[in-house]
């Protein structure tokens, strides 16, 4: 690949990640939290009714590398808005679009998880360290582990997050080699 051409990559990843950045969370009556979806799941967060579907499921047209739709989707892990409900009125349930994506991306999507281990945002966190259990399930991973992953103590619990981080460094002990 010639410089100017990874030049012109790392600009529009720098595009990317600045254009879907991190926002600031919203205000705390419209922000989605972990204790709100576990303890009431019958309701649907507010903000998924103020966000339109295009926004929450926008993405650029093409990626040039499954490495840049990583990027895409590690970028959305912090937006609150970044999500969809499914489950119908009765069993409304959240559906987090980035952990979800990068989950199935798999193995690809692992190091750049690590890379962000140390956020110092919950909900981010509580999102990638989902994200990792997801992505470390990767069928051709787990042939390589002998079927070990990152078990999560509790999923999608801030709550949880330093026990869960925890978890996560210990799988990354094991099998960080892999990427290094």
């Amino acid at each position: 690949m010639p410089v100017s051409r990874i030049t012109v990559v790392l600009i529009l990843l720098l595009f990317l990640h600045g254009c879907a950045g991190r926002d600031s969370p919203p205000p705390p009556e419209q922000a989605p939290s972990a204790d709100n979806v576990e303890q009431a799941p019958s309701s649907p967060p507010v903000s998924v009714l103020a966000t339109s579907r295009e926004d929450r499921f926008w993405v650029p047209r093409h990626f040039n590398s499954e490495e840049d739709e990583v990027h895409y989707y590690i970028s959305r892990l912090a937006d609150r808005r970044f999500i969809d409900v499914y489950g119908g009125d009765e069993h409304p349930r959240v559906w987090y679009i980035a952990a979800e994506r990068l989950g199935q991306i798999g193995e690809p999507a692992i190091p750049l998880l690590y890379a962000l281990i140390d956020s110092g945002d919950q909900y981010e966190l509580m999102l990638l360290l989902y994200s990792l259990q997801l992505a470390t399930q990767d069928p051709q991973l787990m042939a390589q582990t002998g079927g070990d992953y990152v078990r999560l103590a509790e999923t999608l619990s801030e709550h949880a997050n330093a026990e869960n981080r925890a978890i996560a460094l210990e799988w990354w002990e094991r099998h960080g080699w892999r990427w290094q």
